[in-house]
């Protein structure tokens, strides 16, 4: 099955009952999920959509960043049809996760703390031990706030509390979200600041075909931060990590190659290496968005969006 594209691989192991462990090709296939705060709405349906297809069990390993790490945890829970649209639930978005009045009584205005042991305990509960116990291997993707590296969280992935301070530091934006999140040893920050689109960490452990879910459409480019934002986050990287500060001042040419790689490869005569993104003129949605009718949109255009992609691609054969 050399030569084999991405989507033909995935069709051939859905068909043959493929699973983890299990498999009858020398394929290591991984999805690699951007972060993007409540922009991740639309990686939510497609994964969503994926789940649907029956595709999941179809990938070795799920590589997160940010808001893309808790798409692909709801994903290995095997209970995403039934959760993952919660991103556009009142009862979640009246949580308090994001409030504006916890800064005034110095706190953080996002509280991670909140979602994964509040929301994610209570009110959509998730499955933390069959993201632990699936034989699909769980990636979440984090910026070490010393050295500015992109950092693979999963080996450091053990028991429940594990997991969930994994999910937390991946998310973690600066400033927004508090302190750096600590774990094994090391403190951490958002992955967005060293590796956005999760694909290259999973090329380097050796992935042979990557199925790529995006939250921006091919007209939108990660801008570079605005000097007051500079201004504003410069204490905070001074204290916990200058490394990371620079790597938040460059993530933009990162994205931007990042960019012109995937689109290039996507196109290949048998792409192995293929993106899929928001359709264009898919309405933009801002990292911390409460507009719950337009994420919930952009989930569905993503569900759509991706499953038009199977649909139109996959190999009959």
């Amino acid at each position: 099955m050399s030569g084999t594209s991405l989507l033909d691989a995935l069709a051939h192991r859905r068909r043959t009952g493929s699973r983890p462990g299990q498999r009858d090709d020398d394929f290591r296939i991984a999805l690699a999920i951007e972060g993007g705060g409540n922009r991740a709405a639309y990686s939510a349906g497609m994964a969503l959509a994926l789940d649907e297809a029956g595709l999941t069990d179809a990938f070795d390993d799920v590589y997160g960043t940010s808001a893309g790490a808790l798409n692909g945890a709801w994903l290995l829970t095997g209970h995403a049809r039934r959760w993952i649209r919660s991103w556009a639930w009142p009862e979640v978005a009246a949580a308090g996760v994001t409030d504006p009045r916890r800064v005034l009584r110095g706190g953080p205005l996002i509280d991670l703390g909140r979602l994964v042991h509040h929301v994610y305990e209570s009110i959509t509960p998730m499955d933390f031990e069959a993201v632990l116990a699936n034989p699909v291997r769980f990636h979440p993707m984090a910026t070490d706030a010393r050295t500015g590296e992109a950092t693979d969280l999963s080996p450091y992935v053990e028991d429940r509390l594990s997991l969930q301070t994994a999910l937390r530091a991946s998310s973690c934006l600066p400033l927004l979200a508090g302190r750096p999140v600590r774990l094994a040893g090391r403190t951490y920050v958002d992955g967005g600041l060293s590796e956005g689109v999760p694909y290259r960490t999973a090329l380097a452990d050796g992935a042979t075909h990557v199925l790529v879910l995006r939250t921006r459409r091919t007209d939108q480019h990660a801008a570079p931060p605005s000097r007051l934002e500079r201004a504003l986050l410069a204490p905070y990287f001074l204290l916990h990590g200058r490394h990371a500060g620079r790597a938040h001042v460059e993530r933009h040419r990162s994205y931007a190659a990042d960019d012109l790689h995937l689109a290039e490869a996507s196109v290949a005569p048998v792409a192995t290496l293929v993106e899929v993104r928001p359709p264009l003129a898919s309405p933009d949605i801002s990292r911390l968005s409460s507009k719950l009718d337009e994420i919930a949109d952009a989930i569905e255009r993503g569900r759509v969006t991706m499953s038009n992609v199977l649909q139109r691609r996959e190999s009959p054969a």
